[in-house]
């Protein structure tokens, strides 16, 4: 022990805030004078049907609906930080790739526009070059990518009319887009949009409309809804809508305390490993040694205690030092920045760039959730936006009102090899069809004509070389007639004999 006196003992200070949210929070209520919730809510004539009185209930007895005060208040502190704070935590690098990689990632393989209303594909040819001049792959991007940034992001579909106050304050009427009216797509912040709601939207649940504004104002304008797309990542019950301008919950506001804490924890550590070792001496007869010997001889081991371990101490004085343990510091660091993964519902391996570990090894349990989140923002998100592009951009071209429909390729291209597998294992279900008479050799080549992904997708049909005179008698068989050894490397004979040789 250092020979110093001991001195009176200060006051202890009250614990200083921590930065986490969780963190004394049982303190942080009561310094706060914490009430309950006091939820902003629309207020109309009449009575709000969210709660009896029209307000939200306070916290009674230290609990509420058997939740205690502490994580009562810690719930409630997790309220909506605003769009400005939103914009701000979003430029970070991990937030940033957590709110746009699904955007990428979704529109990454493309998709087909195919007509309904008949066998030639002019008219989704036409409309697919108008796709640069509009910036469709741009507008998609940009509508998960900042939707997920702000909770929710609006698509107004602009046109060129003679009175646009009367057009866009009435119900969007698709028979009302002429040629040349369409314009465009021009997406919306929610700082930029104020909702006007209706009797219909606040005292009905009844109606369709209840907490779902019927109109937006834009720079002093009155928009009605159906005008917009609206995309909302993480939506939230009605009761929370007006704290989020009707919107919903953003990534940000997800991730940001977790996200703070895996960067915290990573910086921390390289700190921990430079200062790992605390190092002891043992001092005979303490008392009776002058402070300012000490003092020296300390200034002096600092001096040298970088000499390679050599130290000098007394006859009677032992050195001994401690090393803090970093056993398991990477994994602990590696938690946090999963925790950030998982509420961003991006797999940590993409997000963090990293090989897969612990159970899932091979990553197929994440990389299919994660397919599966995709094709969610494909068939629930970016299809409404397609469609609603694409029938204007019809009408306004002239091309007539003819049904069209979006399919999306699949989001995992396959290798050659697999490509290879698949289409021998289809030519061998073809060859098995056609050996039982189920099908013949035209009803296949139709069918490759019209497969996108087979590589003899557009050759030419000719029903003509098919006709009965031109052709021998197919050789039907039966069930029991299939090679039992399968078909590997073996076709069945689709035709008996063919005196005239099949077109190219």
């Amino acid at each position: 022990m250092w020979p110093f006196r001991k001195r009176k003992t200060a006051e202890v200070a009250a614990p200083k805030r921590s930065a986490f949210s969780t963190h004394l929070y049982s303190a942080l209520a009561a310094e706060t004078g914490f009430q309950g919730l006091a939820l902003p809510q629309p207020t109309m004539q009449g009575v709000a049907m969210d709660s009896i009185d029209g307000t939200v209930p306070a916290f009674k007895g230290g609990q509420v609906y058997g939740v205690p005060e502490s994580q009562a208040a810690w719930y409630a502190s997790q309220m909506f930080i605003g769009n400005n704070m939103c914009a701000v935590i979003a430029k970070h690098w991990l937030v940033d790739k957590a709110c746009n990689m699904p955007a990428r990632d979704a529109i990454r393989q493309g998709y087909d526009l195919d007509c309904d209303g008949g066998d030639n594909h002019d008219i989704s040819k036409k409309l697919r070059k108008k796709d640069k001049k509009y910036r469709i792959q741009h507008h998609m991007k940009e509508l998960i990518h900042f939707g997920r940034v702000y909770g929710g992001r609006l698509a107004l579909f602009l046109v060129e009319t003679s009175n646009p106050q009367e057009w866009y304050e009435n119900p969007f009427n698709p028979d009302g887009v002429t040629k040349g009216m369409y314009k465009g797509i021009k997406q919306l912040d929610p700082q930029w949009v104020t909702p006007d709601l209706t009797d219909a939207n606040l005292q009905d649940p009844a109606s369709p409309d209840f907490y779902e504004p019927t109109y937006w104002i834009i720079g002093g304008r009155r928009y009605h809804k159906s005008h917009f797309v609206k995309f909302v990542p993480f939506p939230v019950p009605d009761i929370l809508k007006p704290t989020y301008n009707y919107f919903g919950v953003s990534v940000p506001e997800r991730v940001y305390e977790r996200v703070y804490a895996s960067e915290r924890t990573a910086n921390e550590a390289p700190q921990l490993a430079m200062t790992k070792r605390l190092l002891t001496i043992s001092m005979a007869d303490v008392d009776g040694v002058d402070k300012n010997v000490i003092h020296e001889n300390m200034l002096y081991f600092m001096e040298m205690r970088d000499n390679y371990g050599v130290q000098t101490v007394g006859e009677k004085d032992a050195v001994q030092q401690f090393d803090t343990s970093l056993a398991d510091l990477d994994a602990t660091i590696m938690t946090q920045y999963q925790l950030v993964a998982a509420a961003a519902s991006v797999p940590a391996t993409k997000l963090l760039g990293t090989t897969p570990k612990g159970f899932n090894s091979t990553g197929e349990y994440e990389e299919a959730n994660y397919r599966e989140e995709l094709e969610s923002i494909q068939a629930n998100d970016l299809e409404e936006l397609l469609q609603r592009h694409y029938d204007m951009l019809q009408r306004s071209e002239g091309l007539g009102t003819e049904e069209l429909s979006v399919t999306w390729a699949p989001l995992d291209s396959p290798t050659a090899v697999e490509n290879a597998d698949i289409q021998l294992k289809q030519a061998q279900t073809d060859s098995a069809y056609a050996a039982v008479g189920a099908v013949d050799g035209l009803d296949i080549r139709k069918k490759l004509a019209a497969d996108k992904e087979s590589a003899f997708y557009g050759i030419d049909v000719n029903e003509d070389d098919y006709a009965p005179e031109n052709t021998g008698t197919n050789q039907t068989g039966t069930v029991g007639s299939i090679p039992s050894g399968g078909y590997e490397g073996q076709a069945a004979a689709i035709f008996g004999s063919s005196p005239k040789p099949l077109p190219a």
